[in-house]
């Protein structure tokens, strides 16, 4: 083969293979995950650099090579969707910023001055929040730098609202961490395990209730479902470690690896 014709085949192959990633990022990432918004910027600028790099000639050959790549490798497909969902979350989360890592005044667990921080949402209806309450202390214990930034996001009842707005006036009282660990220790929440919950943490019941029906309160429960939204997250438990976004009961070695990766 002349050197020529070598050079125009490595040309032509590599632009096959940006295209496929074009292709599969507009085909089955954009369109899958987003709907409406930044997403669809994304789309159409992929689909404007297809167009304008590739004749029809070209354009029919790089979607004969992508449709019998993805019908032979099915299973790149979800791998390829989970990726672009990371990216979408890293970008909402460095978006959202310090409202998303600055807690309610006293809602920490763990070192509250500590350099590394993890996020997370959480209900204490949540049979899998609760199951996760030991791996957040396996953490701690391990690592006296770890600030754990808990976001009440009572999604399940409004018992769950209740349990969360307790909690929070206990954090006015400096006393979360307590109520914390009894609301959850208590089974589901209901009236009378959250009254509960706040004598074992030993708070005043008089402020504890007045506090639970202020404004801010209110307000920060409110703040917390619109970071949620934000972020996609519509259920619980979550978190957030750095740029890195896990959803349910992934496990203590998860959120490690996710905390490993915040640089020091």
């Amino acid at each position: 083969m002349k050197a020529a014709d070598r050079s125009r085949s490595h040309h032509i192959a590599r632009r096959l293979v940006a295209a496929f990633a074009v292709i599969l990022v507009i085909a089955f990432g954009a369109a899958v995950i987003y709907k409406t918004g930044p997403a669809e910027a994304q789309s159409d600028s992929a689909a404007d650099i297809a167009a304008d790099e590739f004749d029809e000639g070209e354009r029919a050959a790089i979607e004969a090579l992508v449709r019998n790549y993805i019908l032979e490798h099915p299973e790149i497909l979800p791998e390829a969707i989970e990726r672009l969902r990371m990216k979408q979350a890293g970008e909402d989360i460095s978006r959202i910023g310090a409202a998303l890592t600055e807690p309610f005044p006293g809602a920490v667990l763990g070192n509250a001055q500590g350099s590394r921080t993890l996020v997370t949402f959480t209900d204490y209806a949540c049979g899998y929040c609760r199951q996760s309450v030991a791996d957040v202390k396996a953490l701690i214990a391990k690592d006296d730098d770890l600030r754990v930034v808990v976001r009440e996001l009572p999604i399940l009842s409004q018992a769950s609202e209740d349990a969360a707005r307790m909690a929070l006036a206990a954090a006015k009282q400096g006393r979360y961490a307590a109520f914390h660990d009894a609301m959850y220790a208590s089974g589901r929440p209901d009236e009378q395990s959250i009254a509960a919950a706040a004598a074992r943490a030993g708070l005043n019941m008089e402020k504890a209730r007045a506090d639970a029906d202020g404004a801010d309160i209110a307000r920060e429960v409110e703040t917390n479902r619109q970071i949620a939204a934000q972020l996609q997250v519509d259920g619980t438990p979550a978190w957030v470690a750095g740029e890195t976004l896990l959803r349910g009961a992934v496990g203590a070695d998860a959120l490690r690896e996710a905390l490993n990766q915040i640089e020091r």
